[in-house]
């Protein structure tokens, strides 16, 4: 039996540490998503393309969909 030693030259953090990474990417991707399919401001047309926008590309789609796609609240407040 072959033994399977641990790779010396990736050690364990790193999995720990992309694995992190994917999971932020993917809540970040479905809060878009989430958010860009349930948005009353744009029609069902541009819903569907942000939602495209996010799907091919997660992490620049969501960014873009949270700075330009989503629509402003009128009330809130204002700094003075």
């Amino acid at each position: 039996m072959i033994s399977q030693l641990p790779n010396p030259l990736l050690p364990a953090s790193y999995d720990l540490i992309w694995s992190g990474v994917v999971v932020v990417v993917l809540a970040l991707m479905v809060t878009a998503l989430w958010q860009a399919l349930r948005s009353k401001a744009h029609t069902g047309g541009q819903q569907l393309l942000w939602a495209l926008v996010i799907v091919v590309a997660p992490v620049l789609g969501a960014i873009a969909w949270f700075v330009l796609g989503r629509p402003r609240d009128a009330a809130a407040p204002t700094a003075s």
